[in-house]
């Protein structure tokens, strides 16, 4: 037992002010120096996280209070990345669940307390920004013991405490009326108490035989992998030779090299770290996260942390198109891409890379668009340039029976779009399950495939104005529920190479939208707008205009046309057709045909419809 160690998971919905929240731990904990510059959300250190204002990657950190090691662990807030999520929880022995003042627990937060429940872990519910005008705190209390009574959740669990306050300002109180009047004592010291209070310290053993799980993998130039864990059982020592039992049943004696301890945000050298605590170790090769590192007297493996399965898979190809490797890409081949993916498998653990049909293609399943979209995004940012096909669900066969992925799917809509909400998700195969009024808006609660979630975002934002917002969490496998009617529109495909000129965007303004402004260039075969009917249609988009010395008898207008739609991964893996690609470069994300030649494409056609 360690009673001097709290291991504490943060659970929270994206937006809810998870991050927020840590940084006034850190604060107020002196963790930071006086004269240390110190942004804001200083735990999404990730590009992206900071972009988007959402955790992807779990990171942990380390506050001292009252003598008492706390250790945070940072989880993220989406279920795409569950594969992060279960291996944060198995190094907590409690939780603090966060929740929104007015939008209260949603999807994702269902999501990661279930996980969190069943590693028997006692929450502390922190209700945040209730400064807000449209804070409705004593509901969302209710609400999270209706959440907790739905997951089983038992009697300790059920007795949990709960605080008012705004991350954002730095204060937590027990109180409800004094949170209203703007808090009581204006820091999160109460909190913290609550902490060493009422979740327990680590029940671990420090002076059994060593037990020692690898949850996370980092990299440094200087000492290589270091496997990051916790130690379950006895203490590790730098230069100890243990045994390293790997996740695939082989065992190998090896040496210690040396052992991090976190420090705040950072990490310094060790000489030992006993049970109960987090530490890194580097020395030892080819250790994979799952892996137990062991005493050579007990040698006994920990359970393998249990993953979920990928629901959806993508097609990566060696990217083909005229304007291959002209921008700004440094990384082109297939040689590239397995090299960058085979790195990307010892530490993303929920994602899966096969061989594909061709020597320069891969399949990559993962949890879902946006687990896929972010390692797209992140090899796009370092280089790498690739092109890759519509995403497909995972099917499964249980008792003869065809099963697909279902998603728990909410919906926030202003009340007089929620008619067209329900018809768009109808057309998907959705089951309403609730429908709820909060405030201004109306909470829509679904099942859905999760193939009929591709595409459809764009369609809800078209369908409120831009003001629905939605969230989806992997609910289950569920029966096949049909098939779902395809993208309704077709596309403007170019006929030619060229640069877009404004004359012939004005020509064709009445076929459809365009997804490519004027200047841009483009090559025969790339997508560059959607077309008003339901066929694609090939168009001239860099066509000129003919200079002759005869003016115009009409008089002279100024002609704007309206912006080009713009998309980012994951919007343009949601909306390409099965005969298309997402062309992704260093600077750009282009839509393409498979086939870029129109000979070529009806040719393909033509073999569809004889097989």
């Amino acid at each position: 037992m360690a009673p001097n160690i709290r291991n504490v998971a943060i659970i929270a919905h994206v937006d809810h002010g998870k991050t927020t929240l840590v940084d006034g731990l850190l604060r107020q904990t002196g963790t930071f120096r006086d004269n240390q510059a110190v942004g804001e959300c200083v735990m999404d250190s990730n590009e992206l996280e900071k972009e988007r204002g959402i955790t992807i990657l779990a990171k942990n950190t380390v506050v001292t209070y009252k003598d008492i090691t706390v250790n945070i662990i940072d989880t993220p807030g989406h279920a795409d990345f569950g594969g992060e999520v279960e291996r944060v929880l198995s190094m907590a022995d409690g939780v603090l669940l966060l929740v929104d003042a007015a939008e209260g627990p949603m999807p994702q937060t269902r999501f990661v307390l279930q996980k969190a429940f069943s590693h028997h872990l006692r929450p502390i519910v922190v209700v945040n920004k209730i400064d807000k005008a449209d804070a409705r705190p004593e509901e969302v209390v209710n609400e999270v013991f209706d959440l907790f009574i739905d997951l089983d959740a038992d009697e300790a669990a059920l007795e949990f405490p709960v605080f008012y306050g705004s991350g954002r300002q730095g204060w937590m109180t027990s109180d409800l009326a004094a949170a209203r009047q703007g808090g009581e004592g204006k820091d999160l010291h109460t909190l913290f108490d609550a902490i060493l209070s009422y979740i327990k310290p680590p029940q671990d053993d420090p002076e059994g035989p060593l037990q020692f799980r690898v949850t996370s993998l980092d990299w440094s130039d200087y000492v290589g992998r270091i496997a990051i864990g916790r130690v379950h059982r006895g203490r590790v020592k730098s230069n100890d030779r243990v045994v390293h039992l790997s996740r695939t049943g082989s065992q190998k004696e090896v040496n210690l090299r040396g052992i991090y301890r976190f420090v705040g945000l950072s990490r310094e050298e060790t000489k030992q770290i006993d049970a109960g605590d987090l530490c890194g170790i580097y020395g030892v090769e080819n250790i994979e996260i799952g892996d137990t590192l062991a005493s050579i007297e007990h040698p006994e493996a920990m359970p393998i942390i249990a993953i979920d399965e990928p629901t959806m898979t993508i097609v990566m190809r060696v990217n083909d198109s005229p304007f291959a490797g002209k921008d700004g890409g440094k990384f082109l081949t297939s040689r590239h891409l397995r090299e960058r993916l085979e790195k990307e498998l010892r530490v993303n653990v929920a994602l899966r890379v096969e061989q594909g049909a061709t020597a320069d293609s891969f399949k990559l399943s993962g949890r879902g668009v946006m687990h896929l979209g972010f390692l797209l995004e992140t090899m796009r940012r370092e280089g790498y340039e690739f092109a890759v096909a519509k995403p497909q669900v995972l099917y499964k066969e249980i008792d003869g029976d065809k099963h697909e992925p279902i998603e728990y799917l909410t919906v926030d809509a202003p009340a007089e779009a929620v008619g067209k909400v329900i018809e768009i998700l109808g057309n998907r195969k959705a089951e309403m399950l609730k429908m709820d009024r909060k405030g201004t808006f109306t909470r829509l609660e679904f099942t859905v495939p999760a193939r009929g979630l591709i595409g459809v975002r764009s369609r809800l934002l078209n369908a409120t104005a831009g003001e629905a917002t939605m969230h989806h969490v992997f609910h289950g496998y569920g029966t096949f529920r049909g098939a779902i009617e395809e993208r309704s529109a077709g596309v403007l495909i170019s006929m030619a190479q060229g640069q877009v000129t404004f004359y012939a965007l004005d020509g064709l303004r009445d076929r459809g939208t365009f997804f490519t402004p004027e200047g841009a260039e483009v090559y025969e075969g790339m997508v560059v707008g959607e077309h008003c009917k339901d066929n694609d249609l090939v168009v001239n988009i860099v066509r000129e205009k003919k200079a002759t010395n005869i003016r115009s008898a009409g008089k002279e207008q100024f002609v704007k046309m309206p912006p080009a739609r713009q998309f980012n991964i994951e919007d343009a893996l949601e909306y390409v057709g099965e005969d298309e690609l997402v062309e992704v470069t260093a600077k750009s994300i282009r839509l393409r045909k498979q086939y870029l030649k129109e000979t070529d494409r009806k040719r393909s056609d033509r073999s569809r419809e004889t097989v």
